[in-house]
């Protein structure tokens, strides 16, 4: 009871095929691979460090691209449960 052989793992193949179908498969190549793209995307951007824009200006928002900056907060207290 060795490694397997060729034989072996074109069997599993043709099962996994024949309960998946090959829509599915293919659905699941393609989200895997967008989430490992996703992924690297993630670890440059997270590899460039906050400080990278540390000299830029903070931009401030406009009027009507911020409707509720001009209402005062509401202040909340939250009750346990009885």
């Amino acid at each position: 009871m060795g490694s397997f052989s060729i034989w072996h793992w074109l069997i599993v193949l043709l099962i996994v095929v024949m309960v998946f179908g090959t829509k599915k498969l293919k659905n699941l190549g393609g989200d895997l691979g967008g989430a490992v793209k996703g992924f690297k995307d993630g670890m440059k951007d997270g590899a460039a460090g906050p400080d990278a824009n540390a000299g830029a200006p903070a931009q401030q928002v406009a009027g009507s691209a911020a409707p509720h900056a001009d209402k005062a907060p509401i202040d909340v207290e939250a009750k346990p449960k009885s």
